[in-house]
Order: structure tokens, then sequence, then C-alpha cells
């Protein structure tokens, strides 16, 4: 379904991270205020979204200071220049789309509607499929065996 969307409808479509989640952070929107379904959420759960989206964009700026620090590129389609391992990515493969996602749930939480509920776990379907696997493949060309030790004592998400 991506594939057929990216050849088709939306060919020419930036194929960036930060562009799905502004499409998704646009569906819960969508969602929430024309079919919310239920109101599930009560004001504890606004304040878990905020908490949430709050920690999301602490982990996306610690991540992507990683980058800078090594000199590489941080755009998922370009050919990186080192691998990184430290900071965040000790615990994580993955700590910038881990934090999109926690910021995509945390608005859904904020949203407090049922209906948009689905959408992190297609976004995480998106990001494993569009990003994760291509650039896991793309490591273990590049840096080999160490990138293959990187991946195998590392989890993807957490």
């Amino acid at each position: 379904m991506i594939r057929w969307l990216l050849d088709g409808p939306l060919k020419g479509f930036p194929d960036l991270p930060p562009v799905w989640l502004a499409g998704f952070l646009a569906m819960a929107w969508l969602l929430d205020r024309g079919l919310p379904l239920v109101e599930a959420f009560g004001p504890l759960f606004r304040v878990l979204g905020v908490v949430l989206i709050l920690a999301a964009l602490g982990l996306i700026g610690w991540s992507a200071l990683w980058f800078w620090r090594k000199k590489t590129t941080i755009e998922p389609h370009h050919t990186p220049s080192a691998l990184i391992v430290e900071g965040p990515y000790r615990l994580s493969r993955n700590p910038i789309y881990l934090g999109l996602l926690a910021l995509l749930a945390g608005y859904v939480l904020w949203l407090g509607s049922l209906s948009p509920a689905i959408l992190p776990f297609a976004f995480f379907r998106v990001l494993t499929a569009r990003f994760i696997e291509p650039e896991e493949e793309g490591l273990r060309r590049l840096f080999g065996a160490e990138a293959h030790a990187y991946l195998s004592r590392t989890r993807r998400w957490l």
C-alpha cells in the first residue's frame, strides 16, 4: 500500500520521516474532529500526552546531536559516514524514530478520543518498512561486522 501511494498519487512526495509524521498528525486531528467515536481519555491522559511529547522532543534532540558529533548525515536515504553506537543509540537502534512515534502517541493521548488511537500502530509500520529495514541493510553493507555486532546486541526499538 505504501509503495502504491509513493509511486502513484504521491509521486514526488518528500519521503522523510518528519513529513510522514506531519501527515499522521493531520490524520489524527481530522479523525478526532470528524469522527471522535468516544471521548475515551480524561484530563490525566492529556497531561500524559504532553509529558510524552516533551520526552519525545528531548529524545529526538539528543539523538540528532550524535549525527552532528559524528559528522554524518541524518537524512534516511543518504549514505552515512559513521556508525553511531553511543548515547541513546546504546539503548535503541532507532531513537529518533522512537521519538517520532512517541510524539504521535502523545498527541493522540492529548486529543482524547478513540478514533485516532490506531494511527501510532500504522506509523510504526511505515517507519519500519520505509526507513528502518532499508537503513539496517545499508549499515550491514557499509560497516560489515561492526554493524552486524551492533544490530545483534541493540534492540530495534527498546
